[in-house]
């Protein structure tokens, strides 16, 4: 099979995988579509405020597994590609399968096929995914997420500041061209998805967790 073909497959099998939208099917058991309710986002923060805790937990568990699963599929298609010989300026790296299938469950969760192309802001699944590609960077990336939350008590800003360091750790500790520009696409997709967010934490209009005003996503 071409590369590219596998490429896309890997591609296509995330995307398929990630448009399974984990608030959006909970929400079905509860007869709630979160997007119309609270912030209109399809993602935990959002289910949480609007179903509850028990839900926000499967909707943990089930974003974070199709990140999982999209990165093993992906890797397994794309592990016996030859890629460095095509390319061999570049130097790949070895889970660069994880990178492509992992992209298709973002992109999915932003853009589900399944539920009209709108769906969430994608910060689980792409913490799922710095985990397979990246786990020691994922790790920090998380304790950073939790110590800016604790402190500010705003999910979007730990989620804005999270995605904004892993190119910058990928480009340190890694200093590969292919992982660097992979993790500045996967950062610049979730600081674009929290745009909205971004505005009202420059206006002072933005909730805060555990806040009752359903403002935020």
């Amino acid at each position: 099979m071409d590369v590219f073909v596998k490429v896309f497959l890997a591609l296509l099998i995330g995307y398929l995988l990630g448009s399974a939208n984990t608030s959006l099917i909970v929400g079905k058991f509860y007869g709630v579509d979160v997007r119309k309710h609270g912030s209109g986002n399809a993602g935990l923060t959002n289910t949480m405020r609007t179903i509850g805790k028990v839900a926000a937990l499967f909707v943990i568990l089930g974003d974070i597994l199709k990140g999982v699963l999209s990165c093993l599929i992906g890797y397994y298609i794309l592990k016996d590609i030859q890629i460095a010989s095509l390319v061999s300026s570049i130097d790949i790296p070895w889970n660069v399968g994880m990178f492509f299938g992992g992209l298709g469950a973002i992109l999915g969760h932003n853009w589900p096929l399944y539920f009209g192309f709108k769906g969430g802001k994608g910060i689980l699944t792409t913490f799922s995914v710095v985990m397979m590609t990246a786990p020691y960077i994922g790790l920090v990336l998380l304790g950073i997420f939790v110590v800016i939350v604790a402190i500010t008590r705003y999910v979007s800003l730990g989620s804005i500041i999270g995605s904004a360091l892993f190119p910058v750790f990928i480009a340190i500790f890694y200093t590969n061209a292919v992982f660097v520009i992979f993790a500045a696409f996967v950062a610049i997709l979730a600081i674009a998805r929290h745009n909205q967010n971004i505005v009202r934490l420059i206006n002072g209009t933005e909730s805060k967790f555990g806040s009752k005003k359903k403002t935020e996503g």
